[in-house]
């Protein structure tokens, strides 16, 4: 159970680096950004062209934390920044089709089918005997990845003069504006962040499966959403507690032989949190606006 509960945290943190990246968008600025997904399905591909071309294979981390933060400022500025007010919905479905392209691309590019990626085996297959269990070295490098990334954005919106200002166009974009703050500047800032974290999550995924897929940003950014409303909308806590949780759940049912119902655990969960407590768990509670040094 031991090793099935680290599978589930190491999927799960995947999981809340994708929702957390929905979750600073609708948080600060009140957006969903549907082109999300596939920014996190496009980092796996951006990470192929970084190996490919003969960089080292770690290097490509940086290059997709980059590459997926400049597609998040291109999103904004064909998506977002054109509709303002009460064009919310217009928004949303402008970013829905420019997802759509970037996957069409991919495809005409890489094809449909995976495409294997290489990395050194020993990163892929060596480990070491831990309390019983076998930990693979690719799994500490995803859960140390990624937690290091949550510890950041922590530290950047509670103790950076960016985060102030995050957190003060959260709370009033226009109360903002009259203090001084370039609320342009921190949309796009907010849009980098929140796809660069997406596109790192797409990557370390192809580490951990060994191939690209065309397919995954639907499926993660499908359940993404879902561990969003589970641990309440805006809420960064929420989105990491949320995610870590699914991820857990969807190993235990592999660990008690209930291996096809995985899918439905996301779902039936969100039900079931949103009937006893229709804003999420952390509804109510620290939203990106209310964090405070």
């Amino acid at each position: 159970m031991t090793a099935q509960i680290l599978n589930g945290l190491i999927v799960g943190s995947m999981y809340a680096l994708v929702a957390i990246g929905f979750t600073l968008v609708l948080g600060v600025l009140d957006r969903l950004n549907f082109a999300h997904t596939e920014v996190f399905m496009f980092g796996a591909f951006a990470g192929l062209v970084a190996i490919d071309a003969g960089g080292i294979w770690w290097l490509a981390l940086p290059f997709v934390f980059v590459v997926g933060g400049l597609f998040g400022m291109a999103v904004e500025f064909i998506s977002f920044r054109r509709f303002e007010g009460d064009a919310r919905i217009t928004a949303a479905l402008s970013s829905l089709a420019v997802g759509l392209v970037l996957i069409d691309l991919t495809q005409k590019v890489w094809g449909t089918e995976p495409v294997g990626m290489t990395i050194p085996g020993y990163v892929t297959t060596a480990g070491f005997e831990l309390f019983g269990m076998r930990v693979v070295y690719v799994q500490l490098l995803i859960l140390g990845v990624t937690l290091a990334l949550m510890a950041s954005l922590h530290l950047l919106v509670s103790r950076t003069r960016m985060g102030r200002n995050i957190r003060a166009v959260a709370d009033s974009p226009a109360a903002a504006s009259l203090l001084g703050i370039d609320v342009r500047r921190v949309t796009q800032d907010v849009f980098f962040v929140s796809s660069a974290l997406a596109g790192v999550a797409g990557l370390l995924l192809a580490f951990r499966t060994g191939f690209a897929n065309t397919d995954v940003g639907l499926t993660f950014g499908l359940k993404a959403i879902a561990i969003m409303a589970i641990g309440g909308m805006g809420d960064l806590r929420g989105a990491v507690v949320g995610g870590l949780l699914i991820g857990v759940l969807e190993a235990l049912t592999f660990q008690f032989g209930v291996g096809k119902l995985g899918e439905l655990v996301v779902w039936v969960t969100m039900i079931l949190v949103l009937f006893v407590r229709p804003e999420g768990l952390f509804g109510g509670g620290v939203h990106v606006k209310d964090v405070r040094a």
